[in-house]
């Protein structure tokens, strides 16, 4: 559950709350529940939520009798009253289960709009009552729904589209990268190519282009191999702790040159 959330249960039954850090940060949980003792609470039937604040904000939800792999690999399945569909961001139209496409929610829960913001209300919901999320996502079998990344961060290369979730998730298993990032920057032939922002695990001999292409070849789709490798100690973040990736698309850019190459994602 969300963290506040936890307080409130937490203040509600006098336990005890143990704050590791401003924001959530692995190492610090964890050494925090080491040295302060914590439990888990005995939470033997931990669910996933999904959903956003305009949508009040939980859209779907696993249930607590679903396999282990579908309470931990997908964000369950629509709440009661709750119309969801994965569309094609192009055309409107709705995808065949597997495909992704773009997260849609209809209902009870969607708001009524942005606070004197009708443009941004216009473009977030359609005149048919559809929140666009702008979340990517696949809708599975019995109505699991899979997020995979969002709209814009899709990479359009040479007609394909890119997601650089599943990028990153593959390069997470090469054992040297701490962390990794993949945005895209504009080419001239394709449109655009992928760059991976890396940071080496501590005491690790930087990767470069051609080693993470050899890593990569065989296991990833060509047009799915990042061209460049941009080497950071750290990532642009915001001040609650998300990744800033137009910033990283600026910084790409202007350290590879491509200025004026053509548009970014």
């Amino acid at each position: 559950m969300p963290r506040r959330c936890a307080r409130w249960c937490c203040s509600a039954h006098g336990s005890c709350v143990v704050i590791p850090a401003p924001s959530f940060d692995a190492g610090a949980t964890l050494a925090a529940i080491t040295a302060e003792r914590c439990t888990e609470m005995h939470l033997d039937e931990v669910t996933i939520s999904y959903g956003m604040t305009e949508t009040s904000p939980v859209s779907t939800h696993t249930r607590v009798d679903a396999s282990l792999e579908r309470r931990t690999s997908t964000v369950g399945t629509p709440q009661p009253h709750v119309e969801i569909k994965v569309v094609d961001p192009e055309t409107g139209l709705t995808v065949p289960r597997g495909v992704t496409g773009e997260l849609c929610s209809r209902g009870y829960l969607v708001m009524h709009g942005y606070w004197e913001q009708p443009d941004k209300t216009a473009e977030a919901i359609d005149e048919a009552g559809w929140m666009h999320t702008g979340d990517l996502a696949t809708m599975e079998d019995e109505d699991y729904l899979n997020v995979v990344g969002r709209l814009k961060d899709m990479v359009i290369r040479g007609g394909e589209n890119v997601y650089p979730r599943e990028i990153e998730e593959f390069l997470y298993s090469h054992p040297d990268i701490a962390d990794v990032q993949v945005v895209g920057v504009p080419d001239a032939r394709y449109g655009e190519e992928l760059c991976a922002w890396i940071r080496m695990r501590e005491g690790r001999p930087p990767l470069d282009a051609a080693a993470l292409r050899e890593f990569c070849t065989g296991k990833l789709a060509h047009y799915k191999i990042p061209r460049y490798v941009y080497l950071a100690d750290e990532f642009p973040m915001t001040v609650t702790g998300k990744i800033r990736k137009v910033a990283m698309r600026e910084e790409s850019v202007r350290a590879l040159g491509l200025t004026g190459v053509g548009p970014t994602a």
